[in-house]
C-alpha cells in the first residue's frame, strides 16, 4: 500500500504514545439549568455522563483512555482545514529539532509557509491513532475537510485505520449559490471521510423513516397490519458473479420463467416466497416480469429506514451560521458546521446509548446534535466534546447550557430546551512527574481511579475511599472512609474475582509482606497488589494466586 512522507513523521508516530497522561479537574456540573461546583469529598469526576474538557486535545485524549479506550461508538472531528486562514498553531511537544522550531507559530499560507503540509500532518496522525484507541471495534468516524488536505489525509486515513475500512467519501454541498468572485469555479462542496474501526463489524446502515419515503409503498395485501404497505423491487439483477445456484427456472401457469442473467435470491427463498404470496409475477406483451414485496416493516415489526446517500444537499453552511446565533446571538464564531448535518451522521450510526465524541469540539455542535436526537427519539446517548480555545467556556459549554434550557429572544419563538447534564472538566496536572514517579500533586484518589482503570476498564466504585488531601498518608487519615467489608485501607476492589490492592504511602516505602497479607479480608481467586517492595517469596506469591506490582515501574502507561 502506498504510504506518505513527510518532515517528522518518523517522530510522531508514536508520539501519542509519549504524550505524558494529565488527569482531568472537574471544576462544575450543569444539570438541568442549575450549575454546582464538585463538593469537597468528590473523588474522580462528576456523574452527569456528559463531559466538556477545554485542554489540548492531544492531552485530552491521552486522559480519556483509561475510562473510554475501545467504547466510543462515534466520533465527528471538523479539524483545521489549513487553509491559511484559521490561525491555527503547531503546539505539539515533539523532541526534535526539525519540529520543535514551528512551536507557537501561527501556520501560513502556501505561499509563506513551505512547511504548512507537514505542521498540519504532524498534528493530526498522533490524534488520529488515540481517536482509533478509542473506538469501540464496531464505531466509526467522521471527519470534515476540503480539498486543501483531502489527498494526505486520505493517505494517512488508509495507514491508521486500513484501506478496506473505508465506508464512503461523502460529498456535502455545503452552499447553494453565490461565487461572483470565484476566478475559475465556484466551490460548492466539502468533504467527510467515514471510516470503520472494523468494517466487518458494521451492519446495514439506515436512518429512521419519514414521510418521504411513504410514496414509494403504495400497495397493501392481506399482511397491511402486520407489515405494512409495500412496494414492488425487481428480483432479476443484472449481475453476472459466478453464482449459478442463482441461475434457475421460476415455474409459474405452468411456464418456464428465466432471468436475463441471474436472480437476487436462492431458489428456496423463491419457493417460499411464491407459497407466502411474497411475489408478484405479471406478464405484459408476452414478456415476463417478477417482482418480490418490500414491506415497510420486518417479520419482527421493524419499520424499514431511509438510506444516507453519498451526496448530502439541502443543508448549507449559512444554517450552521443562524443555528448558532438563534442561541448565542451576539457571537462571533465563524463558520460552524449545521446542526442537522451532524445529527443526520450521528443517528445514522448510533444506538440510543451510545457513546459520541468530537476532539475538535468548536462551538458544541455535536453536543447539540445529541441532545436534539435524544429528545426526538427517546436516546441517552453521551457526548464527551474537547476544545483547547479560550472561548470553550464561553462558546462552548455556554452554547449546551442555552440547548439544555431552550433559548429564544424577545418577539421570536423560543425553542424548548432538551434537558440533560453535563461536567466541565480542565486538563490538570501530569500523573507522573518527569523522573516517573507518581505525582502526589494530583491527589491520591486520582491515582487510584487510574490505577483500577488500567487493570479492570471500568470507573472505581464510590463505595470506596472519599477524596484525601494531597500528599495525605492513607493510613493515618481521618477522612478515610473504609469499605463495607472493613478489608484492608488500601483496597481498591473486586473485579472478575480478583481483588485489587493499591499499597501505597507518600510518606513511607511500603513493603508486600505477611504482615501486610494479614490485613486482607477479601475472598477472592486471584490478588494483584501494587507496593514499593514485596518480600514474599516467587513460590509463596504463585501458591496463594498473587501478583506483585511494583510502584511504580508497574503502573499501565497510556
Amino acid at each position: 500500500m502506498p504510504t506518505l512522507h513527510w518532515i517528522g513523521k518518523d517522530k510522531v508516530i508514536n508520539h501519542h504514545a509519549d504524550v505524558p497522561f494529565k488527569v482531568l479537574e472537574h471544576k462544575y456540573t450543569f444539570n438541568n439549568g442549575v450549575q454546582t461546583a464538585p463538593s469537597p469529598s468528590e473523588r474522580a469526576g462528576g456523574e452527569a455522563g456528559n463531559k466538556i474538557i477545554h485542554g489540548d486535545n492531544l492531552e485530552a485524549l491521552k486522559s480519556l483512555l483509561p475510562e473510554y479506550e475501545g467504547k466510543i461508538k462515534c466520533i465527528y472531528i471538523d479539524p483545521p482545514y489549513n487553509t491559511g486562514n484559521e490561525g491555527w498553531v503547531y503546539n505539539d511537544n515533539v523532541n526534535d529539532p526539525k519540529i520543535n522550531k514551528w512551536l507557537g507559530q501561527v501556520v501560513g499560507r502556501e505561499s509563506d509557509d513551505l512547511s504548512r503540509h507537514d505542521k498540519w500532518l504532524c498534528m493530526m496522525y498522533p490524534r488520529l491513532k488515540l481517536l482509533h484507541k478509542l473506538l469501540a471495534d464496531d464505531g466509526l468516524i467522521f471527519i470534515s475537510i476540503d480539498n486543501f488536505e483531502f489527498n494526505y489525509l486520505s493517505l494517512i486515513l488508509e495507514e491508521i485505520f486500513g484501506r478496506k475500512n473505508c465506508i464512503e467519501t461523502i460529498i456535502w454541498k455545503k452552499s447553494y449559490g453565490g461565487g461572483a468572485k470565484s476566478k475559475h469555479l465556484v466551490n460548492l462542496h466539502e468533504y467527510i471521510f467515514f471510516y470503520a474501526k472494523n468494517i466487518e463489524m458494521i451492519n446495514e446502515l439506515a436512518l429512521a423513516h419519514d414521510d418521504s419515503i411513504m410514496k414509494y409503498y403504495k400497495f397493501q395485501d392481506e399482511k397491511i397490519k402486520e407489515r405494512g404497505p409495500f412496494r414492488l423491487q425487481p428480483l432479476a439483477t443484472t449481475s453476472m458473479d459466478d453464482r449459478p445456484n442463482l441461475r434457475y427456472p421460476i415455474i409459474y401457469d405452468g411456464e418456464e420463467i428465466w432471468p436475463t442473467k441471474q436472480w437476487q435470491w436462492s431458489k428456496e427463498r423463491v419457493e417460499s416466497a411464491l407459497q407466502n404470496n411474497d411475489l408478484v409475477i405479471d406478464k405484459k406483451k408476452g414478456k415476463w416480469s417478477v417482482n418480490y414485496k418490500q414491506y415497510l416493516k420486518s417479520l419482527e415489526g421493524v419499520e424499514r429506514g431511509r438510506k444516507v446517500y453519498s451526496i448530502i444537499e439541502g443543508i448549507y453552511t449559512q444554517q450552521g451560521t443562524s443555528d448558532l446565533k438563534a442561541i448565542i446571538p451576539d457571537t462571533k464564531f465563524t463558520f460552524p458546521k449545521p446542526q442537522n448535518l451532524i445529527q443526520t451522521l450521528i443517528e445514522l450510526v448510533t444506538e440510543k446509548d451510545s457513546l459520541v465524541l468530537d476532539s475538535f469540539a468548536g462551538s458544541g455542535t455535536t453536543a447539540q446534535a445529541v441532545l436534539n436526537l435524544n429528545q426526538q427519539d427517546g436516546g441517552n446517548r453521551k457526548f464527551i466534546l474537547i476544545e483547547m480555545e479560550d472561548y470553550a467556556e464561553s462558546t462552548t459549554a455556554e452554547r449546551v447550557k442555552r440547548v439544555i434550557n431552550g433559548y429564544g429572544s424577545t418577539g421570536s419563538p423560543t425553542a424548548e430546551g432538551t434537558g440533560g447534564s453535563f461536567d466541565y472538566y480542565e486538563l490538570g496536572q501530569t500523573l507522573f512527574n518527569e523522573d516517573g514517579n507518581l505525582n502526589e500533586a494530583v491527589g491520591i484518589e486520582k491515582i487510584r481511579a487510574y490505577i483500577w482503570y488500567t487493570e479492570t476498564k471500568t470507573p472505581l466504585s464510590e463505595a470506596g475511599f472519599s477524596e484525601l488531601k494531597n500528599g495525605q498518608d492513607i493510613k493515618n487519615s481521618e477522612n478515610r472512609v473504609n469499605p463495607a467489608n472493613s478489608d484492608s485501607d488500601y483496597f481498591l476492589g473486586k473485579h472478575n474475582d480478583t481483588a485489587y490492592y493499591f499499597y501505597y504511602s507518600g510518606n513511607e516505602i511500603t513493603t508486600l509482606n505477611h504482615e501486610y497479607l494479614s490485613t486482607i479480608k477479601s475472598k477472592a481467586e486471584q490478588y494483584v497488589v501494587y507496593a514499593d517492595n514485596c518480600l514474599l517469596s516467587k513460590e509463596y506469591v504463585t501458591k496463594h494466586n498473587i501478583i506483585f506490582k511494583k510502584i511504580p515501574r508497574d503502573i499501565t502507561r497510556f
